[in-house]
């Protein structure tokens, strides 16, 4: 009995010409062939499986071909092109490099590129994979690369071309392949099952064409399994049920359902499909893409995009004429969002139902109404109706041409670079008292001879009784009053038994920036950050002993480097500055004696 051979092996291309989807490539190579400009180094990059390799040994044997034809291909006759096809010609040479990756291996292909061929014109050096080399054997491989005999080709072939290194590209003439279109691989399947006597529905080619995702190895591999499962009868009910593909007519009924809104029929078609084996993830996935197509259906022009079997395409342009482009749009939304949490979830086949039951009732949850000012997405709840509230008219309040109240609030922002500088504006012109007085009166309401106060009424008062406090006299923000307030803060924290912020506000230096802001300074971002955690109560603490409301702060750091700073040298004020920093009482002790103080 003969020794089987698999398609793939037994139909390999012998020359460019029967070479399927790669006319760009084949083309070029002919040419560089005819008109005698073939480069010294060639990169094959593309998809697995799509002819990278079997155009290497056909360039290999077609320019060692004894009586190449008029458009430049090889006999397939003579002495070299027979040794080629039986795998014995000593002019060619094929490396795998995923194996064979070291220095060492690259040294011994250089050492033999020095032999020039006993028979034929050029020695040719097959290299695959050749992205699994390390970086020592291709900086071993440049210079050969570069300058190598005029008997020497090198092809390079390799699925990652990223991962080759800039040198190496620089060094050759590169070629993309492109995966092999649907078309293509069907017809190449057809012309192999009329030689082996194979009957086969173009349907069921199109299933193993969409199935190899454009790698035309992979498809005559499925081709050789199935024939093998079917007998030699090859129909699109037993390629789906070989490769474990839903049938289309499922999605087409779960479709219908949803349209209709029968959740009972869509979920007990979701159980039959879950007893057949096929996985939840795998069913969404494989509607989403029949939504796909159902929506590139929907425009002639696109439906060029529908690679589907050519005895489904009417039924795809029927249905798309049926449903409303909107719904397309969301319950793909739905379902790519299905999917992504799919493996997160614990009870999938209820996640899969939750996903179905949602498109059921996509229907009448969207509606998109056009009118003049365009399309708006319109939601629809049956029994949901919004809470009624009542109308409150609003307090009027009398004003007097001597009463003006302007209020802008502010929002400060911080950032801890050097260059952020928070800026907060708040401006009140009021006579508070008045303001006050009127909207305690205007809320004051007599219900059967007694007066009524609701909570409304106790904000005003509240409010009236801050707006009162803040008409104190604002201190003068001068470095004196500055640092007793900032000791006074540090003994908040030494209460508060934090060390580490007792520190850094030690260490700080403060100064007057403008007449409401303040420059705290520090020698690194770690002091920064315990002076901004401190930042609310530190500004509500400033603002209320000078009595300021627009008063803020900045913290700048100054970047010492790794050198520790020589030791400073205080003057008498600077001397005088710490000292009331930490003991407050000093300055008070001053001030009840009238001292004055000559710096």
């Amino acid at each position: 009995m003969d020794k089987f051979i698999v398609s793939a092996r037994k139909y390999r291309p012998q020359n460019f010409n029967t070479v399927v989807g790669q006319s760009h490539i084949t083309t070029t190579l002919k040419n560089a062939i005819k008109n005698n400009q073939l480069a010294h180094a060639f990169l094959f990059c593309g998809p697995r499986g799509v002819g990278k390799t079997t155009c290497a040994r056909i360039l290999a044997k077609t320019i060692n071909c004894e009586n190449r034809t008029p458009d430049g291909e090889a006999c397939n006759a003579c002495n070299s092109c027979v040794s080629f096809d039986q795998g014995t010609s000593l002019n060619l040479h094929e490396l795998d490099a995923a194996s064979n990756n070291s220095v060492d291996d690259i040294r011994s292909l250089v050492d033999q590129v020095r032999f020039a061929p006993q028979a034929g014109a050029y020695k040719v050096y097959i290299v695959d994979e050749v992205h699994m080399l390390s970086t020592s054997a291709f900086n071993a491989f440049l210079k050969t690369l570069e300058e190598p005999p005029p008997y020497a080709i090198f092809i390079l072939a390799t699925t990652e071309k990223h991962k080759i290194i800039p040198t190496i590209l620089s060094r050759c003439q590169i070629f993309d392949f492109k995966r092999i279109t649907n078309h293509d691989t069907v017809e190449h399947l057809q012309g192999i099952c009329e030689k082996e006597g194979i009957k086969a529905d173009k349907a069921a080619l199109h299933v193993i064409a969409q199935k190899s995702e454009g790698c035309l190895r992979d498809a005559l591999s499925i081709l050789d399994k199935i024939v093998s499962f079917t007998n030699g009868e090859l129909n699109y009910a037993n390629t789906l049920e070989h490769l474990n593909i839903l049938d289309e007519d499922y999605y087409f009924k779960l479709i219908d359902c949803m349209q209709q809104q029968n959740i009972s029929d869509a979920i007990l078609m979701y159980d039959e499909i879950n007893r057949k084996g096929f996985e939840g993830d795998l069913v969404l996935n494989g509607f989403a893409e029949f939504i796909r197509n159902i929506l590139v259906s929907k425009d002639p022009k696109v439906a060029v995009l529908l690679e589907v079997a050519e005895n489904f395409k009417p039924k795809y342009l029927e249905t798309a004429k049926k449903i409303n482009p909107a719904w397309l749009i969301s319950a793909l939304n739905i379902l790519n969002e299905a999917e992504i949490n799919y493996k997160q979830t614990r009870n999938k086949r209820l996640h899969v139902e939750l996903s179905l039951i949602k498109l059921c009732y996509l229907q009448q949850a969207i509606e998109l109404i056009n009118n003049d000012t365009g399309l708006h997405k319109k939601k629809q709840i049956e029994f949901a109706k919004a809470i009624a509230f009542r109308t409150v008219a609003p307090i009027e309040l009398k004003e007097r041409q001597s009463e003006k109240l302007s209020v802008t609030s502010y929002q400060e922002k911080e950032n801890s670079s050097a260059n952020a500088v928070s800026e907060a504006k708040l401006i009140i012109e009021t006579d508070v008292k008045n303001i006050a007085t009127k909207a305690v009166a205007d809320n004051t309401r007599v219900t059967n001879g007694s007066p009524k106060i609701g909570a409304l009424e106790k904000i005003r008062k509240e409010v009236a009784s801050r707006h009162q406090s803040n008409t104190n006299v604002t201190k003068e923000l001068n470095e004196e009053e500055l640092y007793i307030a900032w000791g006074l803060y540090i003994e908040k924290l030494q209460k508060k038994n934090n060390p580490s912020a007792v520190t850094n506000f030690k260490s700080a230096v403060l100064k007057i920036a403008d007449p409401n802001c303040i420059e705290i300074i520090t020698e690194s971002k770690i002091h920064q950050s315990f002076i901004e955690n401190e930042r609310a109560a530190l500004i509500e603490h400033l603002q209320n002993h000078f009595n300021n409301r627009i008063l803020s702060y900045k913290v700048i750091v100054v970047d010492n480097g790794d050198k520790k700073p020589a030791e400073e040298h205080l003057s008498t004020k600077q001397q005088y500055l710490k000292m009331i920093e930490q003991y407050p009482l000093v300055k008070e002790l001053k001030d009840k004696l009238k001292l004055e103080l000559d710096y």
